[in-house]
């Protein structure tokens, strides 16, 4: 035989061998493998500790504690029955409590750590809400890609956001933390935050897991009060509720899911089987796992659904909930529960695998103190690039509401310009709510902003929001009766050619447990807005807000309304760049802004009546003293250049896939973008169906003059429905396609399926 022949077999053969030795290799190692393997080594009481987050209850770096609660949970951890903890932040806290469990415990099973990572970490970007009126996925994958970044270089590897709950509530404090209220926006937008957390490796660094939540329905609260009951059809829950959450996992792989607050079909979600093992872990197939949100378990208690603190372990671990935060069930009885027979240890395992799963893909198996690096901590937060990027995050979130006769933007040799409103010079409101990590007074207040383009701006504060504290959780009082500011803000107002006023909402005004009953300008600030205005009318209104605000009078009385919420660290600098013109705001609203707060809940996927009128007749549904319009629709917002559509063409030859193009024009002077959006009708169905959904968005650039042809394709995905029952259906009839500016403003084709 050939010696070059011998040669190339024992080579194939070494081969062959060398690839099977990986292959068994890489079986033996999975990661399904490793979580059984480490599973068959723990008892009982270090299974249910996997299942079991504690809230950071001591100075890591002062002595241990001797004595009470802390002294147990001191002891958990390094008995291995801490699976997690939330609220410890900074790589020397972090590696401190990892070390008890690492070092300490029989297993040394790494911990994982959580934390409220919601619009940003140290450097903020603007709220939730704001951000989704941006329609810029990139952009906001962009903003929870930086938020990571920085989360774990402070020695962090999870985040309880994005909150997916679709809420047409404007009272609802929380509206400020999600995406709004239309569920293809809000899908669109979740699967943008999930992927900006998570990114392509969880296992890198500079990733974390993301949370799902608020599993279900919690932004359906009656009256719009947090934590209140939620009572709504199936068909709400499939077709508005459900796909934000479902997306999530199909186009996002989150990790973990969080329970709501509330009760759905009269059981609360903390012990709803039907939410987690039937949808969730069932149906859909999730691999992660689920954590109730604080106390929610306990809480099942003052619902009268658990007895005691023992039956709401039994309960929640039945149902599906595998890790308990802050309610001290699992940890106290689960492990007895299962020696009774009351809850079957394959409960247990299955909770187990799905939390020690997360760890092994994050890393922390391989290196618990893979995110403790105090260099790259020290290098990360509120590094150059984070800050810039959270400018342009900013920027892309302002709406122009409102521009008559052209009055913005403001030329720089503009002269004697007014700045009026306390929230103008605030340089800690504009940080908004749920900024955890955030330090206090780092933003860029507007006046700030608008300073470093003219030396032409006088302010005066005109009159406090608030009088006392504004540290969460304490309640924010708000001024109604100081009113020693009017007299100077009247008179800088009356020697002025323009006036900037800067009202709204304090930035904790909005968030939890921060509902309002009414939602106009809180105190005194709509008094001042109309003394001013009584001496000069060329008004330039600039809304500091986390949620819609009826604002009627405003709009009816003002030239200028720019809404630009709570918009971060930034804040100032990208509110002057629209204010002054160097950008171009290109902003749409993610929720309906009300004329009244009567109006709530209002939104604009709304079902016809049977009496949709009017036709002449009194008896249809309105209201006897006020229009039942909205103030400014849902995906509604101005730019300083002006778009014009045409040509809607739909090719229906093809019934799995739907053409729709449209023309769009900039038949301004100036480069602006538009969000084209696409909103169809199913005319008559097995169930109601609304008289518009949204069904695409494309966020697209035009210079002066310039056209472009918008394209989009219908599928089974977009024209399809959910029955009572969640089966998913496409039926054929007839339909409207809607393409425009905003919800209200369309230009209409039709075909039939």
């Amino acid at each position: 035989m050939n010696k070059w022949l011998v040669f190339s077999l024992g080579l194939f053969l070494l081969v062959l061998i060398a690839c099977n030795q990986t292959e068994n290799n890489h079986n033996g190692t999975s990661i399904d493998d490793k979580v059984e393997s480490l599973l068959s080594k723990m008892s009982i009481e270090e299974k249910v500790g996997q299942m079991n987050q504690y809230n950071g209850f001591y100075d890591v770096t002062g002595p241990a504690p001797s004595e009470g609660d802390a002294k147990n949970k001191y002891e958990h951890i390094k008995s291995g029955l801490v699976g997690s903890m939330l609220n410890v932040r900074g790589v020397k806290n972090v590696r401190e409590m990892q070390s008890l469990a690492v070092d300490s415990s029989r297993l040394g099973i790494p911990m994982i750590f959580g934390f409220d990572v919601i619009h940003g970490h140290k450097t903020l970007s603007p709220i939730p809400l704001a951000e989704a009126a941006s329609w810029d996925l990139e952009a906001i994958e962009k903003s929870a890609r930086i938020a990571a970044i920085e989360a774990s270089a402070e020695g962090l590897n999870w985040t309880f956001a994005p909150m997916v709950d679709i809420s047409r509530d404007a009272r609802w404090g929380r509206v400020m933390e999600g995406a709004g209220e239309d569920t293809y926006l809000g899908s669109r937008i979740g699967v943008a935050r999930v992927k900006g957390f998570q990114g392509d490796d969880l296992s890198a660094v500079n990733t974390i897991a993301a949370c799902a939540k608020h599993f279900a329905a919690y932004g359906f609260a009656e009256g719009g009060r947090d934590y209140n009951t939620v009572d709504l059809g199936t068909a709400t829950l499939y077709n508005v509720v459900f796909p934000p959450f479902k997306a999530a996992i199909e186009e996002a792989d989150v990790k973990t899911f969080m329970n709501a607050f509330n009760i759905v079909n009269g059981i609360p979600a903390t012990g709803n089987s039907f939410l987690m093992r039937d949808i969730l872990k069932g149906e859909w197939g999730f691999e992660g796992y689920v954590i109730s949100d604080w106390s929610s378990g306990e809480e099942m208690i003052d619902h009268g659904f658990a007895r005691d603190t023992a039956h709401v372990a039994q309960l929640a671990a039945m149902a599906g909930s595998d890790m308990d935060m802050e309610s001290y069930a699992y940890v106290k009885y689960l492990a007895q529960h299962v020696k009774d027979g009351k809850v079957p240890e394959s409960i247990i395992d299955d909770a187990v695998r799905r939390i020690l799963k997360v760890k092994f893909e994050l890393g922390l198996f391989d290196d618990p103190y893979k995110y403790c690096d105090e260099a790259r901590e020290k290098k990360l937060i509120y590094h150059e690039d984070h800050m810039d990027a959270a400018r342009e995050m900013a920027k892309k979130s302002i709406v122009l509401l409102k521009n008559e006769n052209n009055t913005l933007p403001l030329s720089i040799d503009q002269k004697k310009i007014a700045v009026i409103g306390t929230l103008a010079a605030d340089k800690d409101s504009p940080l908004g709510n749920w900024r955890m990590a955030g330090d206090d007074n780092v933003a860029v207040s507007v006046l700030e902003g608008l300073k470093k383009y003219s030396s032409n701006i006088t302010y005066a504060e005109g009159a406090k929001l608030v009088t006392g504290p504004t540290a969460f959780p304490i309640e924010l009082e708000v001024n109604e009766t100081d009113r020693s500011g009017f007299k100077e803000a009247i008179k800088l107002a009356k020697r002025s050619e323009v006036v900037i006023m800067v009202l709204g909402e304090h930035g904790l005004h909005s968030g939890e447990a921060r509902s309002r009953v009414d939602i106009d300008l809180p105190g005194l600030q709509q008094e001042l807005l109309e003394e001013v205005y009584k001496v000069n009318k060329n008004i330039v209104l600039v809304l500091n807000n986390g949620r819609p605000l009826a604002i009627t009078w405003a709009d009816e009385h003002l030239p200028a309304i720019v809404e630009a919420w709570q918009l971060g660290i930034q804040a100032g600098n990208a509110i002057a760049e629209v204010i002054f013109g160097d950008y171009n705001p290109s902003g749409k609203l993610p929720m309906t802004f009300p004329r009244h707060v009567g109006q709530v809940p209002m939104y604009y996927n709304y079902f016809n009546t049977g009496r949709p009128g009017p036709d002449g007749e009194l008896f249809y549904p309105h209201y006897m003293d006020e229009s039942h319009l909205p103030l400014y629709p849902f995906g509604y917002g101005l730019s300083y250049s002006e778009f014009e559509y045409s040509n809607l063409t739909l090719d229906a030859s093809n019934k799995k896939e739907i053409k729709v193009s449209v023309e769009v024009k900039n038949v301004s002077e100036r480069v602006g973008e538009e969000v084209v959006q696409l909103y169809i009708r199913d005319h008559v169905a097995s169930i109601v169906r609304p008289v518009k959904e949204l069904k695409g968005f494309k966020k697209i650039a035009l210079a002066g003059g310039q056209s472009k042809i918008v394209e989009f394709v219908l599928t089974d995905n977009e024209l399809g429905f959910y029955m009572p029952d969640g089966e998913y259906v496409v039926e054929p009839g007839q339909f409207d396609v809607m393409v425009g500016t905003s919800s209200a403003e369309v230009i209409k084709g039709e075909f039939e399926l």
